[in-house]
């Protein structure tokens, strides 16, 4: 009989704050939005999300007030927003404002009826206040990030240093999509003097130079999608995209000088989003031309995600966001959770003794894709590698780049169909390093193995050892578990092995 089958053996984490769901509402200059979560947690999964482009800040830096067409329009959303809650049971809401309220002389009478519409308090963040969150929400989102932080909105660009976890002085500028539009009066060159001249003063760029800018905002994120399609990039999650800072220099200056119209696949860009779409390049380029950043980072995390990471316990906030979330899908969706916590030891143990190294960020990474190793079972047998490729490549993940996402579909793809396939992968293989590619055939032969010794159950490989020991790839298993011992568990071995450059055996312990 074999001892310690289905006893699960998770590795402790934190409770999450809250499962009550919460949103946000976010009354920017251009547009007012609604945003529900499933609840508080280090990766917040959104249930809805739907926004209103109502244009508040238009015209507000020549007339000094909100217009009503738009005041009208937001009121009209936020009304619609409070019904939507009452219908998803939210009760814990929050509301915020922005810079067109904030500098408007209509603006304490907007919100004095917009909180009567929203039946809630509204919090009117100040430039600073604005910028932090932006920061932690970069911070809440990207692994490890160094740079500066810029949120474009339609009022305001905020800016912040940030390293790692530590936030700068935040400093808020009037160059916002809308703003730029109507203080240059629509014209291009006007709008590059002034932002030159804004941007130049800037103290957060001082320091930017041969680092990320991590770029946060409507309008940034439509460029950036813009320019995806343009390149035929082969993943359309925009979190993360990166841009080398010469190409996006080069493109923002064809998007400032040609009519948006004669783009190709301008389509994709919402039509109330496209005249701001030079005034969002100018200011990129603006930024590149001072401050010489090594790469623009879109980040689709920013004030939202912020407030919610700024509630967490200091305990949820040092979560890798990555594994929470991989570690919440096996508990959704695998045959038996707990096992890809076993999987992650056993591969240590593997990974350890052998000659391949490994980065902290690639065990990461390794860790994550043990954790969603099952989570296509339910699949039809032929759809399974296609089924797990389409959750983790366009999955909401965070604090994972591009090419991680790729490694982690390839590993789990070659788990299901062995390490000579790939081809439903596609075009996100060239995504991959040939040192990601590599350590993904290993993983995926390694996981292919565990899975035909354990039938992906818990309390079998906690029992097994798997070790390179001088010339091969040895699996002991305890002598109650010897019928598990195959031809064809061997033969998987010995595909792991070759990777490896080893022979395979299998040992019973005496």
């Amino acid at each position: 009989m074999f001892k310690g089958i289905l006893r699960p053996q998770r590795i402790a984490q934190p409770a999450p704050s809250s499962t009550r769901p919460v949103a946000i509402v976010d009354i920017g200059s251009n547009s007012v939005r609604l945003v529900s979560y499933q609840g508080l947690a280090r990766a917040p999964t959104p249930i809805f999300n739907e926004k209103a482009m109502c244009g508040l800040g238009k015209g507000v830096v020549t007339t000094g007030r909100l217009p009503e067409e738009g005041v009208e329009k937001a009121l009209k959303a936020l009304r619609r927003y409070r019904a939507l809650c009452e219908t998803m049971g939210v009760l814990d809401i929050e509301v915020i404002a922005t810079a067109a309220a904030r500098d408007a002389e209509n603006g304490p009478a907007f919100i004095a009826a917009a909180r009567d519409v929203i039946g809630r308090e509204i919090s009117l963040l100040s430039g600073k206040r604005e910028a932090e969150l932006s920061a932690l929400g970069v911070v809440s989102s990207v692994h490890e990030p160094d740079g500066v932080v810029g949120d474009l909105g339609g009022g305001s660009l905020e800016l912040i240093d940030v390293t790692g976890d530590q936030l700068g002085k935040g400093v808020t500028l009037p160059l916002g999509g809308l703003a730029l539009m109507d203080a240059s009066r629509r014209n291009p060159r006007e709008a590059t003097r002034i932002a030159r001249k804004a941007i130049a003063e800037a103290k957060p760029l001082e320091h930017l130079k041969g680092r990320a800018f991590y770029a946060v905002g409507g309008t940034w994120r439509s460029l950036a999608k813009l320019h995806m399609r343009q390149r035929n990039y082969p993943l359309g999650v925009m979190h993360n995209y990166r841009i080398q800072t010469s190409e996006a220099s080069d493109f923002a200056a064809l998007v400032e000088h040609v009519d948006s119209t004669a783009i190709e696949d301008i389509n994709i860009v919402s039509a109330a989003r496209r005249p701001l779409l030079a005034y969002g390049a100018i200011v990129l380029d603006e930024i590149i031309r001072r401050a010489k950043p090594r790469e623009i980072v879109i980040s689709a995390a920013g004030v939202r995600e912020g407030m919610l990471f700024e509630r967490l316990s200091e305990a949820e906030r040092k979560i890798d966001p990555l594994i929470s979330a991989s570690r919440e899908l096996e508990t959704l969706f695998a045959r038996a959770p707990g096992y890809g916590d076993e999987l992650i030891s056993w591969t240590d143990a593997l990974m350890a003794s052998s000659d391949i190294d490994e980065t902290p960020e690639e065990k990461r990474l390794r860790h994550a894709a043990c954790l969603l190793s099952d989570i296509a079972w339910r699949a039809h047998p032929e759809y399974r590698a296609q089924r797990a490729m389409n959750i983790v490549t366009h999955g909401p993940f965070v604090s994972v780049d591009h090419p991680g996402r790729a490694y982690l579909s390839l590993a789990i793809v070659m788990r299901h169909e062995g390490t000579e396939a790939g081809e439903g992968i596609g075009a996100v293989r060239s995504l991959l390093t040939t040192r990601l590619f590599v350590r993904a055939r290993v993983l995926g032969a390694a996981m292919r193995a565990a899975y035909l010794l354990s039938a992906s159950m818990p309390g079998v490989l906690p029992r097994t050892k798997i070790l390179i020991r001088k010339d091969a790839l040895v699996l002991t298993l305890p002598r109650d578990f010897a019928d598990l011992a195959s031809d064809r568990v061997l033969s998987r071995l010995k595909t792991l092995g070759r990777l490896a450059g080893v022979d395979a055996q299998i040992e019973i312990e005496a």
